[in-house]
């Protein structure tokens, strides 16, 4: 009883690591702090728009790239990541960089020498 059972070519199941509260605490503290960012956008990103000369009626339209680069880009993330098991675990290093590529991003736009750039910066 309690044994796991395998054919040829087969492996056996991997037991999920049970999370202590202080990793759940730090892993919820992540995402607020990735919410934050996204807030921080969410308030300002119009008004930065508007400053680098779009115009009014063209902001919804420019709004539309994070949704646009979240459809194409999560996928492919969440593919690479199925097949990534480190040190690190298989979520945790594409959190990690992706919270670095966002705050890098939150600095550059705001400052961003055209439209384009503000927009990809989104």
């Amino acid at each position: 009883m309690g044994q796991t059972h395998t054919t040829p070519g087969q492996t056996a199941p991997h037991k999920k690591p049970r999370l202590s509260f202080w990793q759940i605490w730090n892993m919820s503290f992540g995402f607020l702090g990735i919410q934050f960012g996204f807030a921080l956008q969410n308030a300002n990103v119009s008004r930065i728009f508007e400053t680098l000369g779009a115009n009014i009626e063209d902001i919804p339209i420019l709004w539309i790239a994070a949704p646009v680069t979240g459809l194409i880009v999560q996928p492919i993330i969440g593919y690479m990541s199925d097949k990534t098991w480190g040190r690190f675990g298989r979520r945790r290093p594409y959190f990690l960089i992706g919270a670095i590529i966002a705050s890098i991003a939150l600095f550059i736009m705001p400052n961003s020498p055209a439209l384009w750039v503000a927009a990809g910066m989104l």
